[in-house]
């Protein structure tokens, strides 16, 4: 069974995708419902495929000062949306992140879930890639069967899941473009390599009107759609459209 690990952190305003409110019509405000919304979809992704569920999350000391919530603690924020999404909340893990970076955190974490716990794969997940089914974890899942690096390319030279069956070297694995530097570190360590279908991400304005759009394409042709993402697209009042009589550099505008 593949562990798959949902790196978060709370969704609260100015922590949750901030470049997003910069770079978009959303406020800050804005900007944590949508990562909500999406992290929603994924554990609810996670929970119906094939693998298991381990929620990594930053402890409130590894918070910058003023997103620390004195009233409810980042592990209590993230299990309150785990307990309200989830069909089996009790299934669900829910551990401490530990390192400085990125990179660390979910080098830390799958190094110890392959060498000290056994497990036979880890899938790494930000819950920032809405389209990320239960189809397609248990898509990686299959390729980690014959490949020991599975990486799904996204927008900006990113991965939205990066799955191991042995570990690499994870310093600095994760920095940009990290599709690159990913199967850099791979190489380095003669990992085989595998690669699932593109998805986008979402952290800036044009990633949004990516997503978007599919959404509303999806859901216009009567596809599968993010629950919890398109009810925020829809909400929102969020659309793209042309700015030119081209119709060559849509817009993202409120409705």
């Amino acid at each position: 069974m593949t562990v798959v690990v949902v790196l978060a952190d709370p969704p609260r305003p100015g922590l949750a995708l901030p470049r997003l409110a910069e770079t978009s019509p959303l406020s800050n405000a804005e900007a944590a419902e949508l990562s909500e919304a999406m992290l929603r979809d994924t554990l609810r992704a996670v929970e119906r495929s094939g693998g298991e569920l381990l929620v990594n999350y930053r402890p409130d000391d590894q918070l910058p000062d003023e997103y620390v919530d004195p009233d409810e603690s980042a592990e209590d924020a993230l299990g309150a949306i785990a307990g309200d999404v989830l069909d089996d909340p009790e299934a669900a893990r829910f551990e401490k992140q530990v390192g400085s970076t990125f990179s660390a955190r979910a080098g830390n974490t799958a190094t110890h879930l392959l060498r000290e716990e056994g497990v036979q794969s880890v899938a790494v997940v930000r819950g920032d890639a809405p389209f990320l089914l239960r189809s397609t974890i248990d898509s990686a899942a299959m390729k980690l069967r014959t490949n020991e690096v599975v990486l799904g390319p996204s927008t900006n030279g990113r991965v939205y899941v990066a799955g191991f069956t042995a570990p690499i070297d994870f310093e600095g694995a994760f920095a940009a473009p990290e599709l690159e530097t990913l199967v850099d570190s791979a190489n380095d360590a003669d990992r085989d390599v595998g690669f699932l279908e593109m998805q986008p991400t979402v952290r800036t304005g044009p990633d949004l009107a990516t997503l978007v759009s599919s959404v509303r394409a999806r859901w216009q042709a009567g596809r599968v759609v993010p629950e919890h993402t398109a009810e925020f697209v829809v909400d929102a009042g969020l659309t793209v459209v042309a700015d030119d009589e081209q119709g060559d550099s849509p817009t993202l505008v409120r409705e």
